[in-house]
Formats: C-alpha cells, sequence, structure tokens
C-alpha cells in the first residue's frame, strides 16, 4: 500500500475522535490527532483571547485554560456529521464556570482534517 492509502479517512478520524470524546478523553484526542500547525477559532471578536489559536502548544494551552477554569458535570457527543474533508459534532456540556453559575453550553465544532490529522477546528456557540 501506498503512504496514502495507509492513511485514515475522514471518517475514520472522526469515528475515533467523537469515541475519545464520549470516553472523556478530550486532552488525549488533541494529542492524537492535532496537526503540528493546527488552527482554532472560538465564537469571540477578532483579536480577543483565544479568537484564534495556532499551532499545537497554543491550543493544548487554551484546553488548559479551559480545565482549569471550568467544572465539567456532564458531556454529550452528537456526530460525526461528514462532508468531504471536514467533520461536525454537537456538544452538550453541563459545566460550571470558577466563580459562575453551573450552566449548558450548547455548542457546535467543525473540523477539517488534513493528512489524517486536524488542521483547523471552529466553535460555534
Amino acid at each position: 500500500m501506498s503512504e496514502v492509502q495507509d492513511r485514515p479517512t475522514v471518517a475514520d478520524v472522526a469515528a475515533d475522535l467523537v469515541a475519545m470524546w464520549k470516553a472523556g478523553e478530550f486532552d488525549a484526542s488533541g494529542e492524537k490527532y492535532w496537526a503540528a500547525d493546527v488552527v482554532s477559532y472560538e465564537n469571540a471578536p477578532p483579536g480577543a483571547d483565544m479568537a484564534e489559536i495556532r499551532g499545537v502548544e497554543g491550543v493544548r494551552a487554551k484546553g488548559e485554560w479551559w480545565n482549569a477554569n471550568h467544572e465539567v458535570h456532564g458531556v454529550e457527543v452528537e456526530g460525526p456529521f461528514i462532508n468531504g474533508d471536514q467533520f461536525a459534532v454537537r456538544f452538550k456540556m453541563d459545566i460550571t464556570p470558577k466563580g459562575g453559575e453551573r450552566t449548558t453550553l450548547d455548542e457546535i465544532a467543525v473540523y477539517a482534517i488534513r493528512d489524517g490529522k486536524i488542521a483547523e477546528e471552529r466553535f460555534f456557540y
């Protein structure tokens, strides 16, 4: 087989990621699938903190910040919904922000896959 044939399909990556997320393995999923030049976009005004994060180290730091500032009581994951080299997932999270009130975060995440890795992630909420 050629190197291209050995690479997982978008459906393979999406299915594995969703299984990992359903198991609560959010950090491990990133370490396994982020491309070195991954870009993460949050629903924030341009120039705001974390509106656009580039690279594995930056995206990892964003996750560490999230974990340090939120207590997660539960997560539901729906999907994946695949279209070409992208897929979407719906996350419903029961969270309490540090110093805040318990709430439900309902968001859609869209992932672009390149060479079997997450090249881009966008969050809509």
